[in-house]
């Protein structure tokens, strides 16, 4: 299997068919290089990487989102997280950790991002 293969695999096991299936599906002549980039590269050279495991990616991930204030990605990497294992009592440890390093604000951003996909999640979605 190439590393795109590799990538697409894990970046479906993480973010779930449906994120997927939506991200490809809104592919344009425009954009179709950077997913290719994004899936062969963070996806099939980084996630597949035997280092860390799947929770632990997931706790640096939103660790990165946070601190560099990516709270459009955010919920996404929630989700991720909860497939990756973590609990919603680990990833609020994670938001709370976050909060000494990367601030108050940005962290308060997080608690509202995950809170919404809290919710989400528990309506059915």
């Amino acid at each position: 299997m190439s590393r795109y293969d590799d990538g697409m695999v894990v970046r479906r096991e993480v973010l779930g068919d449906a994120h997927v299936d939506r991200a490809t599906a809104a592919i344009t002549d425009h954009t179709r290089e950077f997913q290719e980039l994004i899936t062969e590269y963070a996806w099939g050279s980084i996630w597949t990487r035997p280092g860390l495991d799947r929770r632990s990616r997931s706790m640096i991930t939103l660790t990165a989102l946070i601190a560099r204030g990516h709270h459009e990605e955010l919920g996404m990497h929630v989700r991720a997280a909860l497939r990756n294992g973590l609990t919603r009592e680990e990833i609020t440890e994670v938001l709370l950790q976050s909060a000494i390093y990367c601030g108050v604000p940005d962290a308060n951003s997080a608690f509202r991002v995950a809170s919404r996909v809290f919710a989400e999640i528990d309506a059915g979605d």
